[in-house]
């Protein structure tokens, strides 16, 4: 089992709408497991629940709320895996995920912190084996005038076993 914490955005109903219908056609490998988010600590095997949530409130004790916007689709090579995936990128609260995502990874979690893979805060939207596929759809989102306002007011610690996520906690951002 492995501990992630996302962050489930706060968005309009008809933007989160319009983003589950193109994770249904063309996220293959996430829709059904978990809802759109962006993940903030990638997946660790090795540090207890209680740990890693007290880390996590105390670091979240320096962050409040904070606004984005996604406008762009941008198709990314998957580190892990044959596939690619297409992201929707905040083009307007993008450092506050970095400063939020760089903060998480002290102390207990410093030594996860992995170097070779570019922190890119992203809202997966669809995956493929076929680069084109992904690039196709990218072009077709980027044609439209695309504005999704959220926030992030929360961080969520979850496990992911068995293609599952349980939320274990939340955490309020102040």
């Amino acid at each position: 089992m492995s501990h992630l914490v996302v962050a489930y955005p706060t968005i309009d109903k008809k933007d989160f709408n319009w983003i589950q219908s193109i994770r249904k056609k063309h996220d293959e490998r996430f829709y059904n497991i978990v809802d759109p988010h962006f993940t903030i600590v990638f997946p660790v095997a090795n540090i207890e629940f209680n740990l890693l949530a007290d880390h996590v409130k105390k670091i979240t004790n320096k962050f409040g709320t904070f606004f984005f916007v996604l406008r762009c689709a941008q198709i990314v090579k998957d580190s892990f895996s044959d596939y690619t995936d297409l992201f929707l990128i905040p083009e307007e609260g993008y450092r506050l995920f970095v400063k939020l995502h760089d903060a998480l990874y002290t102390g207990i979690l410093e030594k996860e912190l992995r170097l070779d893979i570019p922190f890119i805060p992203h809202l997966g939207i669809a995956n493929s084996l076929n680069p084109l596929k992904c690039k196709s759809l990218a072009d077709r989102i980027n044609s439209k005038n695309i504005e999704i306002v959220g926030a992030i007011n929360k961080l969520d610690i979850i496990s992911y076993e068995n293609n599952s996520v349980k939320t274990l906690t939340s955490i309020v951002l102040q």
